[in-house]
């Protein structure tokens, strides 16, 4: 599966100045490595857990698992028998134990420049034992279930950690979601107590969110779920001399925003804060208790609550944190996702603060207030471990390489995507213009099921190949298999699984095994199935075509959404690219593409042709597209993924969209629906 030796040609190598300080600093010690990790993961897993704490060891088996439908009830257990906390791992450890008590946990900074401030460990910790023990004046006990709606503020972090500390279970929504979607995942996960806050700034715009979250609660009583507390944070609205060191500080904060009221749901949080003591005992939680639940996306249209548990997940997300990023005691990290998805929980909470790291926290948007604010902040803090989405990369490539060029960026020694696959364009712009040839990428392939990164380059060990998410992490083995789950060898395209568990893979859909069971492993008995399609190639690499469902099947031909995104993207003109299928009577299927173009560029018919022609040259005839249209927007999530199920329907003419409650712009989709090709049979 890894080849023997680390391939040579039309690969990526990193400076020899990473290789020295990198944990793994070369192709042969990964491969060693990771053969330990396949063939005896209990040792392999029993070392890493010897660096945090455990009031009690595993007395049962390290690792038991049925992956099998056939042979009874799928399962994962990891270090059975063995009790923890995570935020006692987080926090406590590195205050006391490696005492980092003044190192710096947080870099906040917010929507507006100038808006920052930094917390360290020590005061974290004081902070989430403080919420800890406001939680539990509550009523709020080990087992129950805490519903998050907030921005992307310190005091999000200090909620969920309160909530790991006494062995609630958090259950965090984005906060550009709606009321409906926060009903649903409150009734869902049976939450007994809703944190939310007044209001933030996305940009200029100013989201009324405790308005939602009425609205949302409204809902639930509606639907006989009546949630019986509110605890509201003063982001915006407290008087400006009040702000102390909580986030923000002065700037732009908003007296006059109207806050819905209820004395008889609501508390607040400052209130409730400045009576708490500074101290509270961690509750000590089974292995395989549950740490969080996470929505997402289901194929039925009812999102899925993915289950987390706290040992496997704390082993997982710190050491891909650790090893992924090469983190070194010096770094400054900063991830661009929320905390509302699971990039955030994995990668901005639970797998830097478990390495004692420093993190960047940002509330605003890459665009605001010009499109070199992520540059600025870069050059600011003197970042040195940068991950963002391929969705950002190419937002920031519209504007050109002037915006960047303009801000040092000398601090970078990695960059890291996350989210979908990266198009080798975008990846070289990254490379080239951000990195300036001398940072490593490290593209991860990963899912909220999986915990953290699957398969990831590794920055000093592996050559890159761009858009390739490379080979598998530790404990982690793919295979590929075809239509009927027979598994490929060499070289092959189909059906991307994975054989056996690592310890941050998800226990089941909450309150739904039989979902759980239905959807990762009843297609392949005996498989994780990941519903990705996967392409490796003659050196081993591993290539993310898309979701199984984005695999297009034209005249007997299995084609990639990716690969025909890619050919198109790599046109001078066109910005983004997004291919659908459409059905057809002669082909079965055809290809619809929707290309969003340059500023400054026009659609023409030459254009057009141009694109056909590039398609054709890049993959071959049978990938020409049948149809092209012109989107100056294309329909995303507020996260930033594309809605292929949005684009299928315009393709196919069909106004019937489903729940479209987490489109960020609809009108986008009107425009679509306005200014589509004429389509035949």
């Amino acid at each position: 599966m890894i080849p023997d030796k680390a391939p040579q040609e039309n690969v990526f190598l990193c400076s020899e100045d990473l290789k020295k300080e990198s944990h793994i600093p070369s192709f042969e010690k990964y491969k060693e490595l990771y053969i330990r990790s396949i063939e005896n993961p209990d040792e392999f897993w029993g070392a890493i857990a010897k660096d945090f704490f455990w009031k009690t060891k595993h007395t049962g088996q390290f690792l038991d698992y049925n992956f099998d439908v056939t042979k009874g009830e799928i399962f994962i257990k990891f270090m059975e028998g063995a009790t923890t906390n995570i935020c006692y791992n987080l926090l406590d450890r590195n205050v006391h134990e490696r005492k980092l008590g003044d190192n710096i946990a947080f870099f906040w900074e917010g929507n507006e420049p100038g808006d920052d401030l930094t917390v360290t460990y020590k005061e974290l910790l004081q902070k989430v034992c403080r919420f800890a023990n406001v939680l539990k004046s509550q009523g709020v006990k080990k087992g129950d279930r805490v519903s998050i709606y907030m921005p992307m503020v310190v005091e999000l972090v200090v909620a969920m950690l309160a909530c790991a500390r006494i062995g609630a279970v958090h259950s965090i929504v984005f906060a550009g979601f709606s009321a409906e979607s926060l009903c649903e995942r409150i009734i869902d996960s049976q939450c007994s107590l809703l944190i939310t806050a007044d209001g933030f700034y996305r940009g200029d715009k100013l989201i009324n969110l405790k308005l939602l979250a009425d609205e949302a609660l409204q809902k639930c009583r509606d639907k006989e779920f009546p949630l019986k507390k509110c605890i509201m944070l003063k982001h915006l609205s407290k008087e400006p001399e009040a702000a102390g060191r909580q986030s923000p500080p002065a700037k732009r904060v908003c007296p006059d925003l109207e806050v819905p009221w209820n004395p008889d749901v609501d508390l607040c949080w400052h209130s409730l804060m400045s009576g708490a003591a500074d101290e509270c005992e961690p509750e000590w939680c089974e292995s395989e208790d549950p740490l969080f639940i996470l929505y997402t996306s289901g194929s039925t249209g009812k999102p899925k609550g993915v289950l987390h548990t706290v040992s496997g997940y704390l082993l997982y997300a710190a050491t891909t944190f650790k090893l992924v990023f090469d983190h070194q005691p010096d770094d400054v990290f900063w991830c661009t996702a929320d905390i509302g998805w699971i990039t955030g929980h994995s990668y901005i909470t639970y797998g830097p603060l478990a390495n004692g790291a420093t993190s960047v926290l940002f509330e605003g948007l890459p665009t605001y207030p010009d499109v070199g604010r992520m540059w600025q902040i870069v050059d600011k803090y003197q970042v040195t471990k940068f991950y963002t989405a391929p969705t950002a990369i190419r937002l920031l490539m519209k504007y050109g390489s002037d915006p960047v060029q303009k801000h040092k960026r000398k601090s970078l020694k990695v960059l890291g995507t996350v989210g979908e696959p990266i198009n080798p364009e975008a990846w070289q712009w990254y490379h080239g213009v951000v990195g300036e040839k001398r940072c490593p990428i490290v593209d991860t392939f990963w899912q909220t099921e999986t915990g953290g990164h699957v398969l990831t380059p590794l920055p000093a060990a592996t050559p890159m190949k761009p858009g390739s998410a490379t080979f598998p992490f530790f404990g982690v083995l793919p295979a590929i298999l075809n239509e009927s789950g027979e598994e490929l060898e060499g070289p092959c395209e189909g059906y991307l699984v994975f054989k056996q568990p690592w310890p941050g893979v998800m226990r089941s859909v909450y309150r739904d095994h039989e979902r759980f069971e239905a959807t990762y492993f009843k297609k392949f008995p005996g498989y994780y199935v990941t519903g990705d399609g996967c392409r490796r190639d003659k050196d081993g690499y591993y290539w993310i075509t898309g979701r199984i469902d984005d695999m297009l099947n034209v005249s007997g031909h299995l084609l990639s959404t990716a690969e025909v995104e890619s050919a198109l993207v790599e046109h001078k003109s066109v910005v983004e690219a997004a291919v659908v299928s459409r059905p057809h009577a002669v082909k079965g299927e055809s290809l619809y593409c929707f290309v969003t173009l340059n500023d400054g560029v026009a659609y023409s018919k030459a254009l057009e042709a141009e694109l056909r022609k590039q398609v054709r040259e890049k993959i071959g005839a049978i990938a020409t597209p049948d149809y092209i249209q012109n989107a100056p927007g294309l329909p995303k999530t507020r996260s930033g993924k594309i809605m292929r199920r949005v684009l299928r329907k315009i393709a196919c003419n069909d106004n019937n969209l489903g729940d479209i409650s987490t489109l960020a712009d609809s009108s986008v989709v009107d425009e679509l629906f306005r200014n589509r090709c004429t389509t035949t049979a």
